[in-house]
């Protein structure tokens, strides 16, 4: 039973957050690193996100049915009761806003809501009803590294806005990704993302120009001094690589294939971002 409970708070996305998290506290510490704050603020955190994967849970129920990839999730098959992931929703939210709300301050947990609101009541039932259902779950998604920037500078500046920015266009060619090598999913479950709704190759301009939108912010965290030279030739390196394999998808021969390359080097970017954000 429990194992089905810890599937509903999604702990592979919880790990991803924890990454960003870290490099957003990073950035803020400017090399003086609180590690109580910090793991006080990735407890609460996560209990936070935990609480946000099981309402989704909850929503995408139906649609998690008729999906290859989510149609054994504990609420797709009814192995566990509607009210008992409610119940265990809220008593992870609860929780996770109570030890954020002693350890940390008001920005902290202001930006911890706001991702919670926008990911559970917009994001989780408008991605079912529109293709910009993408777009605004990525606001949600960018909220994590916000978190652990707050937690640590108490002030919203700046980096704090460019780091959002770059976490917003980050999430946007990886998440294009998946919706193309899982197209037949999406198409089951009737869920409009871009690549059923204008095709893959509009999809993979969108893509291409949310990695020149990401490198930008990216760029300005260096240039108005949040980060150093290392950051920006370790970040340009990176951007242009993902370019490279961004327009190589115009000549793929295999869309599935590409798109779960540039999927895997999303992954390579955002955690290679989040170490050099520190230095």
């Amino acid at each position: 039973m429990s194992k089905k409970y810890l599937i509903l708070a999604k702990p592979g996305i919880i790990l991803g957050n924890i990454i960003t998290t870290a490099g957003g506290f990073a950035l803020a510490s400017k090399g003086h690193f609180n590690w109580l704050l910090f793991l006080e603020t990735l407890l609460g955190l996560s209990l936070v996100i935990a609480s946000a994967c099981v309402f989704n849970n909850y929503i995408d129920r139906l649609a998690d049915q008729m999906m290859a990839r989510t149609k054994n999730r504990p609420l797709a098959t009814g192995s566990v009761r509607l009210v008992n992931a409610i119940g265990y929703g809220v008593v992870l939210g609860v929780l996770g806003t109570a030890v954020l709300m002693y350890f940390t301050n008001a920005l902290t947990v202001g930006a911890a809501l706001f991702g919670f609101i926008v990911y559970v009541l917009i994001y989780s039932p408008l991605k079912h009803k529109t293709v910009y259902g993408t777009l605004i779950g990525s606001i949600a998604g960018a909220a994590p590294p916000i978190v652990g920037y707050l937690a640590a500078a108490n002030r919203f500046d700046g980096g704090a806005l460019l780091l959002y920015l770059v976490l917003v266009f980050w999430q946007m060619p990886h998440f294009y990704a998946i919706a193309m090598y899982l197209h037949k999913d999406y198409a089951a479950a009737s869920i409009p993302v871009l690549p059923l709704v204008s095709g893959n190759h509009i999809t993979k301009i969108h893509m291409f120009f949310y990695i020149l939108a990401f490198f930008i912010p990216a760029l300005l965290l260096t240039l108005y001094g949040y980060t150093g030279t290392a950051f920006l030739t370790v970040v340009l390196a990176l951007s242009l690589m993902w370019l490279k394999i961004s327009l190589e998808g115009f000549k793929a021969e295999n869309d599935s294939r590409w798109a779960r390359r540039m999927f895997r080097f999303s992954l390579v970017v955002i955690t290679l971002f989040s170490a050099m954000i520190a230095i």
